[in-house]
Formats: structure tokens, sequence, C-alpha cells
């Protein structure tokens, strides 16, 4: 499922370089044949001549580059500008390098910000030096693609340095010019590959204060350089290469967060802490929940018949969900700053923080009250001990639950101290119904808004019941191996949402079947669907029911007169994410809690009877379960199992467990029975 999250400056500034690049690539790829410039003559700067016999930071022979230096220097001017100039240099160490490093990428925002004085190096390991200058780099919006911005003030400047080859070091510089929405900046000073030397400065008007908090990192005293000037070094940072599977890279490489205090304090714009953060966003919403006379009236005509607050508050959920069209328009502060409520419902669109805010407008109008909060999609990226910056990518709905609402369905709740119980829900999600939240936001770390300002919670995991695929079938095999029969689904939750989601929109038969085709192909491999249907496909807050029958030819292998079954017919649970010759380096991360079950029986074919069933397995490792059983019932081979993940995150310590759990799995999953002739 697609994430739709509004953008903030967090995912850019402070941006670890290890983002920047990953996004820099696809522009790089859109927009390659502007940047198809001859390459001049030209001595690189006596910074990088200084890099050319400096020691490589440690590494193996997979690294692609190390960064051998970098430096930061901010100028904060006023309130109003700050000014900073960029350099980094890098040698690359692999062809696959050359890509990855040898596009200058700075994205910025128009008109309230400027990329000066652009300039980039290669000093070959042979050979004079290469030069690009400002004029030929390139400067363009961010492409467009399905479900992003349709208008966003967003733009990048790119200039591609010459001979990126192996052995080679690459620079570049450049300052960027902004004016700040919010007085705070940041550091990111460990990437994906080794870091030899990184440096940042700080220059603050007279009577400006800061203060800075590392995330990720012990903390690096500054060292003062007179006139309100602070200086930081920090010296061979390893690199953090990415894991399947591991949290949030964001969430894990180190950086610095600098909160700027002008005289007589943060001012309109700025904050330190969490409740001062929340106090900002709640400044922003101000007057923007006022609701309008066609407001009024729709929330008025959508719960006449409503006959509980409960039908009223589903109602109105279904109402912004399905009817306001996901756009994001995002200009200055566009990117935080919602729009009135009046607006949105004029125009049925808007981002998740409108989708938000109407939603809160039209549950005012029936006298319940609801906050913002602001989160990120990908769990680790804030914790509880982060620092209070922009991190987030993305706003949901608290509800202040009325003490005569009560439902078995809203699960998705906290007990708050001061606000009673307040249900969680996402009304950009146009899957999971009020009550649920979906996988990625459940014990994530939210920013709950009121107007005494902000508070980090933990939002609520769900049980791993309501996140599940409950799947039963009647099959047939023949003496020839051939298996057939009609299979039954039942998704709830994510496993419902993810499979409406992809099919939502198929209306050709074809195209139905091709996707219960592919549902199948990790089981079976010669076979034919031949019927398939679907259950409540446009209701999520129904479960989602599939039916399809299929036959397998050669299901069974033979071995002389016997045959062989797998009882395990469909669904691969066990994953070879830890079968590598690499120790695990990072947590091991689950989307959400789940618990699938199977129940297969498989009547045996004639003059044939059992001579051997796989034993049953048991596995539990406290964050995760596998029970699984065959059985003999008559002529009826019985296979039951239930799949049940009940932590979402795996420690390192427990990287051992988890890959003996997937290998008890993988096991049942390829065991046999052996079936023999009565005569």
């Amino acid at each position: 499922m697609t994430n739709r999250w509004s953008y903030n400056r967090a995912q850019l500034r402070p941006a670890t370089e290890t983002i920047q690049r990953r996004f820099a690539l696809l522009v790089a790829a859109l927009v390659c044949s502007f940047l198809s410039l001859p390459a001049q003559a030209g001595d690189a700067p006596q910074w990088m001549h200084s890099l050319v016999n400096a020691p490589v930071p440690a590494h193996d022979d997979k690294t692609d580059a190390v960064l051998l230096y970098a430096e930061e220097n901010v100028t904060v001017i006023s309130a109003d500008k700050i000014k900073t100039t960029v350099r980094r240099a890098y040698k690359v160490l692999r062809p696959e390098g050359r890509d990855e490093y040898g596009i200058v990428f700075v994205p910025f925002r128009s008109p309230g910000e400027k990329v000066n004085g652009m300039r980039a190096w290669c000093i070959p390991a042979q050979g004079k030096d290469y030069e690009v200058k400002d004029k030929e780099a390139i400067e363009r919006s961010l492409p467009k693609v399905e479900n992003s911005e349709l208008i966003s003030d967003l733009r990048i400047k790119l200039l591609q340095i010459p001979a990126p080859d192996p052995g080679n070091i690459v620079g570049y510089e450049y300052e960027i010019e902004e004016k700040p929405l919010v007085l705070q900046e940041g550091w990111s000073f460990q990437e994906n590959i080794p870091v030899r030397e990184s440096h940042y400065s700080l220059q603050l008007p007279s009577g400006w204060e800061y203060k800075a908090a590392f995330l990720n990192y012990a903390e690096v005293k500054a060292v003062a350089g007179g006139n309100n000037l602070w200086q930081w070094t920090i010296s061979d940072v390893k690199g953090l290469r990415e894991e399947e599977k591991m949290p949030p890279i964001e969430g894990l490489l180190g950086q610095m967060i600098v909160s700027l205090f002008p005289p007589g304090g943060a001012g309109n714009n700025g904050f330190s802490n969490w409740h001062d953060m929340g106090s900002w966003y709640s400044n922003l919403e101000s007057g923007r929940l006022d609701a309008s006379p066609d407001i009024k009236q729709k929330v008025a005509s959508l719960t006449a018949s409503a006959p509980s607050t409960l039908t009223k508050m589903k109602a109105i959920a279904s109402f912004v969900q399905d009817n306001i069209r996901y756009v994001a328009i995002e200009l200055g502060i566009g990117g935080w700053q919602p729009h009135p409520a009046a607006d949105i419902f004029g125009h049925r669109y808007g981002d998740c923080k409108d989708k938000a805010t109407l939603m809160r407008s039209m549950l005012r109008e029936i006298g319940i009250n609801s906050y913002q909060v602001a989160i990120n999609t990908e769990r680790g990226s804030i914790m509880p001990q982060t620092p209070a910056y922009l991190g987030f990518n993305h706003e949901i709905v608290a509800i202040q639950l009325p003490k005569d609402v009560s439902s078995p369905s809203l699960v998705a709740t906290l007990d708050h101290p001061k606000l009673g119980k307040i249900l969680f829900f996402d009304p950009t999600d146009e899957l999971t119904p009020l009550g649920q939240i979906r996988g990625a936001l459940q014990a994530n770390y939210g920013l709950l808004v009121t107007p005494d300002g902000g508070e980090l919670v933990e939002l609520p995991r769900q049980a791993p019941s309501m996140n599940s695929i409950q799947r039963t079938a009647k099959l047939t095999l023949d003496a020839r191996g051939n298996l057939q029969g009609q299979v039954n689904e039942v998704r709830l939750g994510d496993r419902a949402a993810i499979g409406r989601f992809s099919l939502r929109t198929v209306t050709n038969d074809k195209d139905r079947v091709k996707w219960f085709e592919n549902l199948l192909a990790g089981s079976l491999a010669n076979f034919q669907i031949t019927q398939a249907s679907m259950q409540d496909l446009s209701y999520p807050d129904r479960p989602f029911g599939l039916t399809y029958t299929f036959q397998a030819v050669n299901y069974a292998k033979t071995a002389g007169n016997l045959l062989l079954v797998r009882p395990r017919v469909l669904g691969v649970k066990g994953d070879g994410i830890l079968e590598t010759k690499e120790p695990r380096q990072f947590p091991i991360e689950f989307e959400g809690p789940v618990e699938d079950t199977d129940s297969f029986e498989i009547t045996l074919p004639p003059g044939y009877t059992v001579d051997d069933l796989p034993p049953p397995a048991d596995a539990d490792f406290g964050f995760a379960s596998y029970h699984s059983k065959t059985e003999l019932k008559g002529n009826v081979l019985n296979y039951t199992r239930t799949f049940e993940v009940k932590e979402l995150s795996i420690p390192v310590s427990r990287a051992a467990d988890l890959k003996k759990f997937y290998r008890i799995i993988a096991s049942d999953e390829r065991n046999t029975a052996v079936l023999k002739p009565l005569n």
C-alpha cells in the first residue's frame, strides 16, 4: 500500500546524505540527458587536494565509496535569513559508486530558498583535474509520481561530476540561502559509508543562543570560536549498511539537531522540546477547524438517521475517507499548516493534515473533541529519546471518546490521564475502518497536539488476530498425483487492506484471475485457476473474502508405487532473511502483529492409505509462534497450522532464535506425507 504523507522540512533538512542520495538516483535517471555536459579542465581547490594522500577509513570490499571530508558552516543572519555553505569530498572505490556519488543533489524550497555557487571537481588517480561550475547545473521541480504532490514549491538543483571512477576523488561545494520557517537546523554526519572527518560550525548573531541534541550518537561538546561561533568535529564514523527488514535508517543514523533562540526566547517559529513543538503545531491550526455553513449542513445530513454517537462518527469518518481526494498543495508554510476546513470541504481534496483537519471540524459539530497527531509512517523514526524535531511525515486524528461510546470494534484506543479514552484514526487510509489503525502506526510514537502543548505518545498495538488470513481448503488427490478443490479465505486488518488495494481498481476478469494466480504461484508449480470470486471488496469495515478453485497437475510426486504429498498446500511463512554470511547488525522489524491460520483437508485417492506422516511442529519463542499438525481421519489428510507474530521488533541478541524459528517453519512447509497402495 502506498503511504501518502505531507512534505515537511525534516525529510531534507536535517536530512541524511544517505536519504538524499537514494532519491537523487531516481531524479538523475529522469534528467540524465540534461546533465550530459562536456567536462572542463580546472584545478580542484586546495581543501580537496589536501585529501589526496589522506588515509582511507576502514571499510570492506563491498563499500562503494568513503566520505573523506565534510564541512557544513551555518551562519544565522536573522530569524528570517540563514546561509549554509557545504563541502564534501568522496573517494570512489567501486564501479557501483559512480552513479551514486557522481551527482550533486540539493533540494530547496522556492522562493524562500536559493542555491548559489555550486561547483564540483574530480581529482583523478592519474591525469589532470576536472571541474564543472554553477552555470552547468540544472534546476527543476521534483518529478511527479503517483500519489505524490500535485503542486509543490520543492525544487532540486543537480550537477554531474565528471569521471567519478574507482580510485578518483570527487567533491563539491555550494551555498544555500534560506528563509527558515522553523528555527531549527541539523547536522547529518553519518552515512551508509564510512566517514573520515566531518565538521560543523554555527555562527550566531549577538545575543542568540542554541540548544544541540544528538540523535543516535554520543554527545560531542562544541568548541567556542569567539563572537558566538561554535564548532564541532567528528572523525572515523562507521557506515551503516542497510539490511532487509531493519528499522528505518533515518532513525539510526547519527545526527545533531540544533534549535535556535533569538534574544527573548524561541518566538513563534522555534522549539526545543515536544511540549513546545506541540504548541507550535497548535498555533498553525488556529482557526482552521471553523465549520462553514456547508460543513454544518453536510454533518446534519450524514448524521440525521444515525441512531447513536458511534454511527455518527462512522458516517463522518467514511465521508472524509471516501469523498475527500488526497492531493497535496504545499507552498511555504503549507508543508505543515493545514488548509481551512471550509476550503478542504469546498474543494473536496487535501493532504493528510487537511483530511485530519476536516474530520476534526466535522466531529466538533456533533460535540466530539479531537486532536491532531503528527507521526512518521516508518516505525522507529521517532523514539522517546529522539530530540524534538520535524521528523514526522504524516498526520492522523486522536478522537476523545464520549463516555457513552463503547464498542468492541474500537480497538485503537489509549487511556490518557487527562483526556480519558482516545481513539486513533487515519482518515487518509481509505481501507482501514474507524476503530483500527494499520500495522505501521501501531506501537509507533506520535506527537499528540493539544491546546496545552505537545506530548509524545505510543500508539496502541492491536491483537494479532485482527490482522490475519484464515484459510480453509477442501481438496481431492487422484492416483496420478493431481490435486484439485476449493479454497476459502477470510482476511482481516492489513491482510485485507493489501488485497483490497490491489484489486479495487481491477475490473477485468482476466486481470483478477491473474491476481489469484500470483497468490498461488509461490506455493504451486503447474496449476490452473478454474473459478474465483471475492466478497465485500468495497466494504473495509467487513472481512474481505476470497473463494477460488484450482487444479494442480502432478502435485504429489511418485517414488516407485508411493505418492509423496505435501500437506502444506498453500502459503509460505518461512523466511531466509537471516541466512547470510554477515552477522546481523540491526533489529528485525515486522510491519504489525499477525495471526494466520490454515486448515487443509486432502481426500486421498481410492486404494491408498498413509504410510508415514510428518511430525508436528511446535515453536514458541515469545516474539512469535508456529504450530502445525498433520492427521489422518478416515481417508482424509488434515493439515492445520497457526502462525503468530506478537512482537514487532526482534533485537539482534535474538536473531539466532528468529533464524531457528524460520528454519522450523521452512522444514515443516517442505515435509511430505507418504501414501502407499492398500494392496
